[in-house]
């Protein structure tokens, strides 16, 4: 068998990608999220919760939720149907923080717990942190609120 048959016998057995159908998934589960905190946001002002207060609280319910969820083994499997659309909001972060914890936590509290728990996070805060700091930089410069 030479090369280019056996490239042809790869790409023929090689899954296809429904990028589509996990484009739409993603849109649904995310979108659901988002619909998920709306509800979080509209039941906390009607308890007489002040607006950023209750933006406040909304995030806190999704990223416990999603804490308990990884906590209980609930939430790899929601992400294996439900794709990117519960990884990319906070419910995600939530997610690999709490995963590391978890992972890490009988190593014990410094070496495993206190050195590992951002492992997944770690670049997120750091771009987040960076990216923050280039559009203060730029508002500041060009005299725009962001």
């Amino acid at each position: 068998m030479n090369k280019e048959e056996y490239q042809k016998l790869v790409k023929d057995y090689t899954p296809k990608e429904k990028k589509l159908e996990n484009a739409l998934i993603a849109f649904v589960s995310g979108g659901s999220v988002g619909l998920i905190g709306a509800i979080i946001y509209t039941i906390l002002l009607n308890f007489d919760i002040q607006s950023k207060t209750a933006n406040i609280w909304t995030i806190i319910i999704l990223i416990f939720l999603a804490s308990l969820a990884t906590s209980l083994c609930f939430f790899d499997k929601w992400v294996n149907k439900a794709r990117c659309g519960l990884i990319v909001p906070i419910t995600g972060f939530a997610h690999s923080v709490t995963s590391s914890a978890l992972d890490y936590k009988k190593d014990g509290l410094i070496t495993g717990l206190g050195s590992n728990i951002f492992k997944l996070a770690g670049s997120v805060i750091i771009y987040g942190v960076i990216s923050a700091y280039v559009l203060t930089i730029i508002g500041v410069i060009f005299n725009v609120k962001f």
